[in-house]
């Protein structure tokens, strides 16, 4: 294709600057991606201020950021031609996989040793254009918007912990993690037969919208000052479950406290899918015979393989909306401003979006 195009290279830490670049261009197994919409995920802003380091090999930019990603097929490679023509409206797959290593042959490509992803480790989505493996996109029906196609991956996330969840038809589930991907993950759980829906978080906005997506009950474990304020979340699992403590708890959050109220609010045969990302030294104390003697099953998730023709299913045919979850929107002028913004802790933040048009 040739020519240049705007995108936001990351250096260093708080060091983002609007560059006109060459777009890249596409080898035989590549689709060249006009950009539409580009989700902005809480990594991307941990990345921004340096709280994690990038997936490059030294930790260290310069590189676009932007894993979260929708978009229109500018160019085909050869190959990609099999599948894909010019104009396609895609979503992209941000974890492209070697397919060669033992973990890839066993069919548990999350776990790739040679992984290349979108927007940590190669140029994402923060730029004009992206170039992406073409067996790394999935077309999308003409009814999902760009805004919602772009956030396929954190709900591909979502659909993952909750397949390994398995809630069951009546099930008491609880989603503790009031974030987009537990908005998420209680649409999914109310999609898949639970009889009765629990969700907790520290602000009462999504909590509120979860009560409209469909949770029978919210608690608010932070402000007392709350209407939802739950001062014991144990005991308010217990009574919000008639006197039951819940059969499958899933927690998208990485406060170590969450991840043992799922244990001490679940009941015996449960099981405890864990999702949010702790720091390297957090650590979970399990009270071991109890937990046996319960015969617990506690899992735990780690991105999304093999589950996106699911989350694309899920988007298209509106049994999840996200929407509504997008709370800012920011033009592509505007990322930096975005990421700041998103990180200053706005009550009412859920999802943060970039909408190139």
């Amino acid at each position: 294709m040739g020519g240049s195009m705007r995108a936001w290279m990351f250096y260093e830490p708080e060091r983002m600057v609007l560059e006109t670049v060459p777009i890249p261009g596409a080898g035989a197994n590549d689709l060249l991606v006009k950009v539409e919409a580009v989700g902005i995920c809480g990594s991307d802003v941990s990345y921004y201020f340096g709280h994690s380091p990038l997936g490059t090999p030294d930790g260290r930019g310069p590189l676009v950021l932007g894993h979260e990603i929708s978009g229109v097929v500018a160019e085909a490679g050869e190959n990609a031609k099999r599948q894909f023509s010019v104009g396609d409206r895609v979503t992209l797959n941000p974890v492209q996989q070697c397919n060669a290593c033992p973990e890839c042959l066993d069919g548990r490509f999350n776990l790739c040793r040679f992984v290349e992803t979108l927007g940590v480790s190669v140029d994402g989505g923060f730029a004009e254009y992206v170039r992406v493996r073409y067996t790394h996109a999935l077309k999308i029906e003409p009814s999902v918007a760009f805004e919602s196609a772009a956030l396929t991956e954190p709900l591909a996330c979502a659909t993952y912990a909750m397949r390994k969840l398995n809630v069951r038809l009546g099930d008491y589930a609880v989603v503790i993690g009031s974030g987009s991907i537990g908005l998420m993950m209680l649409q999914i759980a109310k999609a898949r037969g639970a009889g009765r829906l629990a969700f907790i978080g520290t602000r009462d906005a999504p909590l509120e919208l979860g009560l409209e997506m469909g949770a029978d009950a919210v608690a608010n474990v932070k402000h007392a000052n709350s209407a939802h304020y739950a001062p014991d979340v144990v005991e308010w699992i217990r009574e919000t479950g008639g006197g039951k403590l819940a059969d499958r708890v899933v927690v998208p959050t990485s406060d170590i406290q969450a991840l043992h109220w799922a244990l001490y609010g679940s009941g015996p045969g449960a099981t405890i899918a864990y999702f949010g990302l702790p720091g390297p030294d957090d650590r979970i104390q399990v009270p071991a015979l109890d937990t046996i003697q319960a015969d617990k099953t506690i899992t735990f998730a780690w991105l999304s393989p093999l589950v996106w023709p699911e989350a694309t299913a899920a988007l298209a045919s509106g049994k999840v909306d996200v929407s509504r979850l997008v709370s800012h929107r920011y033009s592509f002028e505007n990322v930096e401003k975005g990421i700041r913004e998103l990180a200053a802790g706005d009550p009412k933040k859920i999802k943060g979006l970039v909408a190139m048009g």
